[in-house]
């Protein structure tokens, strides 16, 4: 069952990447979008896409009390959100040996706390009107790992377990939370948008610097379409039942059965030492 009735969108980060691509989509489809930018110029530029039916909106999803303001006035302003989508984010590549704390603490403070922020902003008006759909974008690297990613790789897997967990705390309410896990895209994510921090030890230099040389070999050149995985989210979003999690590309799907099949492994193989940790039972 679809419904395709408009709907207001809110879009963090739409500056780029899959947040503009979704951004697009969705007002292709009819639906209104208020997106956040950065600087005044990139909002302005949003506000003109589609006059009346796009918003660009100034926000730091790591300034709560900003996030609380935007929101209260996009309700007031613009109208009830329908859609929310946790797309601002951004990767942090290092071994964790060779990142530091502070660089750890920015990537939860933007890809975890701004998202949760964000969803607990929305929450008191999609509650109130029992509807409501929340999509946070997180990554197979939310489910499996790549040496290098070790902060970022925290970061999603953080997203994941909160999204499920708020998801079966909101069913009753009539919200549904999806976490979306793309693999690789055509976007910048590997580019621009990803910090990396110094090789400053020898010792890794035979791990990280053939995965960091293929990595920046493949951004810009990934097998993914954006506006194609900006169409699937629009999908789930007009269903009655949507998943509680969304794997996008055929390559997040290949690699995540793999760690899944991996897993199941490894179960198998410790399982007599996993079920041997309960009270004996007593005696008769």
């Amino acid at each position: 069952m679809t419904s395709t009735t408009p709907k207001t969108w809110f879009i963090t980060g739409v500056s780029s990447g899959f947040g503009r691509a979704l951004a697009q989509e969705a007002l292709a489809a009819g639906h209104r979008v208020v997106g956040t930018l950065r600087n005044e110029a990139a909002r302005a530029e949003f506000d003109a896409l589609q006059p009346g039916r796009s918003f660009g909106r100034l926000l730091d999803v790591t300034h709560a009390v900003d996030v609380d303001r935007v929101v209260a006035e996009v309700e007031a302003s613009v109208g009830p959100i329908d859609v929310l989508v946790n797309n601002a984010g951004y990767g942090h590549e290092g071994t964790v040996e060779e990142s530091s704390l502070d660089e750890l603490r920015q990537q939860f403070e933007v890809n975890v706390f701004g998202a949760v922020a964000m969803a607990k902003a929305v929450l008191p008006f999609m509650r109130a009107r029992r509807r409501g759909r929340i999509l946070n974008i997180t990554s197979r690297g939310g489910i499996m790992t790549f040496p290098g990613l070790g902060y970022y790789h925290g970061s999603k897997f953080a997203l994941e377990g909160i999204s499920e967990a708020l998801g079966k705390e909101v069913a009753s309410f009539g919200i549904h939370v999806t976490a979306v896990e793309p693999g690789g895209f055509r976007t910048d994510w590997a580019g621009r948008s990803m910090v990396r921090a110094p090789q400053s030890i020898a010792d890794y230099a035979p791990v990280m610097g053939p995965v960091r040389e293929r990595r920046m070999a493949r951004s810009g050149k990934q097998d993914g379409d954006p506006v194609k995985a900006a169409q699937a989210m629009i999908r789930i979003t007009e269903v009655a039942n949507p998943p509680a999690h969304l794997l996008l590309g055929p390559d997040a799907v290949k690699l995540v059965r793999e760690k899944l099949g991996l897993l199941q492994e490894e179960i198998r193989t410790w399982e007599a030492l996993s079920v041997s940790t309960d009270f004996s039972p007593a005696v008769a």
